[in-house]
């Protein structure tokens, strides 16, 4: 049973910086495309930062250097370490697993999502 499991949200103000973790069990996230996305009520989902099982990663123009992804392949793990967050930010994380490895495919399984607030 694939599974996705978000930690590390929370509260904090303007220039905090929070870490996300995805815990991916059911399946290899190694071999997956893996990906963080966001939405904040009343606006579109948008995607904060994906990778492929192999290449670059690609994140939102608005990420602006602020947000670092990355994987522990052993920990079967996804992190989104988060810098300098803004208001803006504020809004419900989520892990997402595409068994596709290339990330041309939908992502098929979704966490329940963790909070981030971000107060001016």
């Amino acid at each position: 049973q694939v599974q996705l499991a978000e930690s590390g949200g929370g509260s904090v103000e303007s220039g905090g910086s929070l870490k996300l973790s995805c815990v991916a069990s059911g399946f290899d996230a190694g071999r997956a495309c893996m990906a963080w996305f966001r939405q904040s009520p009343g606006k579109e989902r948008e995607e904060v930062a994906k990778t492929a099982s192999v290449g670059a990663i690609i994140y939102g123009n608005f990420v602006r250097g602020r947000f670092y992804l990355a994987r522990d392949v052993a920990k079967n793990t996804l992190y989104l370490q988060m810098y300098k967050l803004e208001p803006e930010d504020t809004a419900m994380y989520y892990c997402a697993a595409s068994l596709t490895p290339t990330c041309m495919g939908d992502f098929t399984y979704w966490g329940q999502g963790t909070q981030v607030t971000v107060s001016s």
